[in-house]
């Protein structure tokens, strides 16, 4: 179902409004909310970005429901002797070491809105979002320690403060310029940032298993995702 206005324009009925635009004397629009504040600053909201967000690449992600619990595929495997006695002896137990950062990645709650100005000056697109979603880590198979621990690393390595998780708000509203004929696209959500590391496990004997690339994001803050087409 869409409204039709009285120049003919057919505008998409959803959860956002498209204002007069800046240029044109008319009478003043009632303000708009406030934005709700989320859980963090929401500075880079505004920024219009070149694309929709990217979508992870890596197929083995998982979705770590519980930090501080053993993540899927980390535990240690059988096989490994003890040392003889006098021999050097480890601790067994999982190791992830961080080696590369790799930007931030979008990942959305709720639907993606969008509004078309048809009009032949900039105007105002104003959204809203429609869920409350948490959003936590994701990590690929073989991390040999607890999602907590290798946010701890990641941490110290980068001097980042990340978070295990966000939660995105329903109700949050973001409003921003659309220009003539152009659409603007907005998706609520958490921004995660992407690193890689190394992981292995220790066996009393000192013997480790193979080293494996571990990718993961982990979130960092709330905020919109705006792009044009």
């Amino acid at each position: 179902m869409g409204i039709r206005t009285n120049k003919g324009l057919l505008i998409p009925a959803a959860t956002f409004l498209l204002f007069a635009g800046l240029t044109t004397p008319a009478l003043a629009d009632a303000p708009s909310p406030e934005p709700i504040v989320g859980n963090s600053a929401d500075a880079e909201d505004t920024t219009v970005q070149p694309g929709p967000p990217a979508e992870p690449e890596e197929t083995d992600l998982i979705e770590v429901q519980d930090p501080d619990a053993p993540v899927e595929g980390g535990e240690l495997p059988p096989g490994k002797a003890e040392p003889a006695p006098g021999a050097e002896h480890c601790r067994p137990g999982g190791v992830y070491r961080p080696t590369s950062k790799h930007g931030k990645f979008h990942k959305g709650v709720g639907p993606t809105n969008a509004n078309y100005n048809g009009t032949s000056r900039t105007a105002k697109s104003r959204f809203e979002a429609e869920v409350t979603a948490k959003v936590g880590i994701s990590v690929s198979a073989g991390l040999k320690v607890k999602a907590s621990a290798m946010v701890a690393e990641i941490e110290q390595e980068y001097s980042v403060n990340l978070s295990l998780e966000l939660t995105a708000k329903l109700g949050n509203v973001i409003t921003v310029d659309t220009p003539a004929k152009k659409t603007t696209h907005a998706k609520y959500g958490v921004y995660r940032l992407k690193h890689k590391g190394k992981s292995y496990s220790y066996y009393s004997n000192c013997s480790t298993t193979t080293k494996k690339t571990i990718t993961s994001y982990t979130p960092y803050r709330v905020g919109w995702y705006i792009w044009e087409s």
